[in-house]
């Protein structure tokens, strides 16, 4: 593998590792439907505000969604289109996994 390509895995592994935290998975799935207020998503994750915040930079720096701050408010939307149809795939991966278990246990 070339420097080039290599550089190029790298940062892929980057946004797959701000992918990897069941938080952040959830707060992505919440910003698909429309923009949120950090005050929203820290009352739906049910955690502190910096909690919420540090996932949400996370996300940030990987570039997967975009802020905007209204006076003291901060407002964050998806700045990927295409997390919605990654959900899809991971939610197709769960199902065919639940099917193979249940053939091996019923067959």
């Amino acid at each position: 593998m070339d420097r080039r390509t290599r550089k190029r895995y790298e940062a892929r592994a980057e946004i797959a590792k701000a992918l990897a935290h069941p938080t952040r998975l959830f707060l992505l799935e919440e910003l698909s439907h429309g923009k949120r207020c950090v005050c929203e998503l820290t009352e739906m994750v049910g955690a502190d505000i910096s909690t919420v915040s540090k996932h949400l930079a996370i996300l940030k720096n990987a570039g997967l969604v975009q802020d905007e701050k209204r006076g003291v408010q901060v407002f964050y939307e998806l700045q990927c289109p295409c997390i919605p149809k990654m959900f899809g795939c991971l939610e197709s991966i769960l199902a065919a996994n639940a099917e193979r278990k249940y053939e091996s246990v019923s067959g």
